[in-house]
């Protein structure tokens, strides 16, 4: 038996590998040459004797931070340094960074928190350690980054005037998840002493440098590899290329044999359920599985910097995260599916109405279920961006105008799945059911996320909005019981015995096998024309379909007994009566 393995992990996989490469060629002041010898993960922090310090904040000020003490290990920073603007500060510490004088970089660090031994050499370590987990996580937007001395952001206006403002003395500059907490890193105004106020990263940021690196330091490739490995093709040492497409093949590969695996082993089984499994949830389990072992391989082994590597981890998350909801919705769907083909009746003849509301239940859940697992998979996905956090905050913020459009623009498709909710739970409809709706007469197929489908007897399908379902009238007729009664009319002559007839029906009536016996044989006359009697007799069967074969089938018979009786002399006739009218003829 041959196995189709879907292309979906490889696209996937080599699309993420495409922005890898660019997150390796774009070039600017943030990027780092992980060729050369890397810091140890080892913690400086933690080899020290001293115990870490508390932070040496004296008075008050809105404009900066008054300290007691400064870098102590490492002395102040020079006067050449520009460190006059949060701008500045930060374009500081990444230039001397980028060209690896890290010793130089380290007094953009506020080492206040760590212990006052600490030397210059361990201070440019520190700066190597956050210079990596800066070009590996953090997207710096420079133009949220004021470059005045007071840290506000320059307004233009019309006059050309200068806008006051109150002084900033705190600026974020990015956010890093570690462990279940997020990292917020902060340049910070201080002052220390009679020197001037001027920025630098705040002893808070420094003090997780060691925890971040631990976490997003190089992989074990990135010290693993030969230096011949590490020549570069368009500024990318050639091995994260290499390694990736490996690691894209080898998850791939390691997906199908899971596919084939699982087939292999549950088409073994006598059991039916497993068997399904291995047809509906072998191959979303393949593509899961290689999907995140690509991801987990790629973390644990190869390490990419640049500006576009946090956009590369970014939608590396999202596919790992949509990849397993994928996987949850296909289970969820399985799982009803087999309820409703196994755990459930015959839903075909009406008068099983438990089954058929079953059904109902089960239809109308697996679509709730599965926009639900949708929206708790979007929600983890936005979870895992800050950036996205602030956006839905934003859109909070203008809550009106946000709900006035959404609901302008979703009104129709909302509507419809809360009608959904309210069919299954009012139940006006059930699956299965016959209904009338427009004069159309059919059958429930279907109950979907925000319609109906009606099967109607020629085999035709109606697409009804749940909408128009709670909103409108409409005729069921399994609403409680699938049995039905339908009127048999025939127009005979005036001198008919209707007993006779009435004797004929119920005869006919108990020689068929699709009467149900819930209502006796009724033949009555229940109208009068110039011409003709109404003669209407009433049959039931167990539901719609068989009462209209009943009614048929019997109508034919009672017309052939009318036109046979007496020789036809009592169907429907018009009478005319001649009169001949003679004059006497005098002679």
């Amino acid at each position: 038996m041959k196995y189709s393995y879907p292309h979906t992990l490889f696209i996937a996989l080599f699309f993420s590998f495409l922005l890898s490469s660019q997150a390796q060629t774009v070039k600017d002041t943030t990027q780092v040459d992980t060729a050369t010898s890397m810091p140890s993960k080892e913690s400086i922090v933690d080899a020290k004797k001293d115990r870490l310090q508390t932070n040496p904040i004296q008075e008050y000020n809105d404009a900066y931070y008054i300290l007691g003490r400064l870098n102590e290990g490492i002395g102040l920073p020079s006067s050449q340094y520009n460190l006059q603007t949060p701008q500045a500060a930060l374009e500081h510490f990444i230039a001397y960074a980028r060209n690896e004088e890290y010793e130089e970089a380290a007094y953009a660090l506020n080492l206040n928190l760590l212990p006052s031994s600490i030397s210059k050499e361990e201070a440019g370590i520190l700066a190597e350690k956050f210079y990596f987990v800066l070009n590996q996580r953090i997207k710096i937007d420079w133009g949220d980054l004021p470059d005045r001395p007071d840290g506000q952001v320059d307004i233009s206006t019309t006059t050309n005037q200068a806008v006051a403002g109150k002084p900033r003395r705190s600026i974020v500059f990015g956010e890093v998840n570690l462990e279940n907490r997020t990292v917020v890193l902060r340049l910070q105004r201080i002052k220390y002493k009679d020197y001037g106020a001027f920025w630098m990263i705040s002893s808070n940021t420094v003090e997780n440098i060691e925890d971040l690196y631990k976490i997003y330091g190089p992989r074990k490739l990135d010290r693993a590899m030969p230096s011949w490995a590490r020549i570069k093709i368009w500024d990318t040492p050639i091995w994260k290329p290499v390694g990736t497409i490996l690691l894209i093949i080898l998850s791939y590969f390691l997906g199908k044999g899971l596919l084939l695996l699982s087939r292999k082993l549950f088409l073994k089984s006598d059991k039916v359920w497993v068997n399904n499994i291995s047809k509906r949830l072998s191959k979303p389990a393949g593509i899961t599985f290689g999907i995140l072992i690509f991801y987990i391989l790629l973390n644990e082994l190869i390490s990419f910097t640049g500006p576009s590597a946090t956009t590369l981890y970014a939608i590396l998350l999202i596919i790992v995260i949509s990849s397993i909801t994928w996987l949850i919705m296909r289970l969820i769907d399985y799982l009803m599916v087999y309820v409703a083909e196994n755990k459930i009746g015959d839903t075909n003849p009406e008068e099983n109405s438990e089954a058929r509301m079953m059904l109902t239940y089960i239809s109308v859940a697996r679509r709730l279920i599965t926009f639900v697992v949708i929206i708790i998979g979007a929600s983890i996905i936005l979870s895992q961006f800050r950036s996205l956090e602030k956006l839905g905050i934003s859109l909070l913020a203008s809550a009106g105008v946000a709900t006035v459009i959404l609901g302008i623009a979703a009104q129709s498709t909302l509507g419809n799945i809360i009608a959904g909710i309210q069919i299954a739970i009012t139940k006006p409809a059930r699956i299965g059911d016959t209904v009338i709706i427009n004069d159309d007469w059919g059958y429930v197929e279907d109950i979907r996320f925000t319609y109906m489908v009606v099967r109607t007897w020629d085999l035709r399908r109606l697409v009804v909005p749940l909408r128009f379902i709670v909103s409108n009238t409409f005729e069921n007729w399994s609403m409680t019981s699938a049995s039905q009664i339908r009127p048999i009319t025939l127009y005979a002559d005036y001198r008919i015995d209707v007993s006779k007839v009435r004797k004929k029906f119920k005869e006919l009536l108990e020689q068929e096998e699709g009467w149900d016996k819930n209502h006796p044989p009724t033949v009555q006359v229940v109208d009068v024309t110039e011409k003709a009697i109404e003669i209407r007799a009433l049959c039931s069967s167990k539901d719609a379909s068989h009462t209209w074969d009943l009614h048929c089938e019997l109508r034919e018979k009672l017309v052939k007994y009318i036109s046979e009786l007496e020789d036809g002399a009592h169907l429907s006739k018009s009478r005319v009566t001649l009169q001949n009218n003679t004059r006497d003829k005098e002679n």
